[in-house]
């Protein structure tokens, strides 16, 4: 399993790469607030984020959310709900 964090709700691919980059840097920047529950990182098997990573396909976290990721998953806290779903795997 490896971490990867959810954007939120991403849509299709698209745009130039000057925006695209300059967008990053904002998100990047911006304050993460204890209240935004969308940005966790998620649990999901490796072979899967590679996939994801080539093809672009989305990608189902152990809690069961569904997103393209983009973002370094070192930023974001852990998602409580996959967390749980690795731990109780492990066993």
């Amino acid at each position: 399993m490896g971490l990867f964090s959810r954007d939120k709700d991403s849509g299709p691919a698209g745009g130039t790469d000057v925006l695209d980059r300059e967008l990053e840097k904002l998100l990047e920047d911006a304050q993460i607030e204890d209240g935004d529950h969308e940005r966790f990182s998620h649990y999901v098997p490796k072979d899967k984020i590679l996939e994801s990573a080539v093809t672009g396909k989305p990608v189902r976290a152990l809690c069961g959310k569904k997103w393209t990721p983009s973002r370094d998953p070192e930023k974001f806290p852990v998602c409580p709900e996959c967390k749980k779903v690795y731990e109780r795997m492990k066993k």
